[in-house]
């Protein structure tokens, strides 16, 4: 079970960091809003992307980060697991409020502009943000993984 678990755990973060780096590299080559056919294609290709594979990535890894500490005695007072686990929830919650969400409600707004119910020109004002969350959110990923590999001794919780 803990093999098991810790290949879903790796395979999730593999998931979630490659499409954390897949949007922010979609988001550097989206056209404007000008070029409203292409940058509606961009954008729903990258909503696809955060519901087919960034949020599923999410899913399992954190799933499986809290079975393995549910599973595994010794991750109960380890410090660098308690961290993981929050640092964790906190990557679930930003990834539905600071990626999925604005990524979905763009792909549905440039998809009505297209089709002239809205105005081109109010489009492409969240790309800043959802670059800025996505580059937070791999950097906290990255930290998820280095105290995974070196387990570092912080803080122990009583047995």
């Amino acid at each position: 079970m803990r093999r098991f678990l810790k290949f879903l755990h790796t395979m999730g973060s593999i998931g979630l960091m490659g499409a954390m780096a897949c949007l922010v590299a979609m988001m550097s080559v989206a056209p404007s809003p000008r070029s409203l056919a292409g940058y509606a294609l961009m954008r729903e290709a990258m909503a696809a992307v955060s519901t087919w594979i960034f949020l599923p990535s999410l899913a399992v890894t954190l799933v499986a980060g809290l079975l393995a500490i549910a599973a595994h005695r010794g991750f109960h007072a380890a410090g660098w697991a308690w961290v993981k686990l929050a640092t964790g929830i906190l990557l679930f919650e930003y990834g539905f409020v600071g990626v999925q969400g604005p990524m979905q409600e763009e792909a549905r707004r440039s998809a009505r502009a297209l089709a002239g119910e809205i105005d081109p020109a109010t489009l492409a004002q969240s790309l800043g943000p959802e670059r800025g969350t996505l580059l937070v959110l791999l950097a906290v990923a990255t930290a998820n993984v280095v105290l995974g590999i070196w387990r570092p001794r912080l803080i122990r919780r009583p047995a």
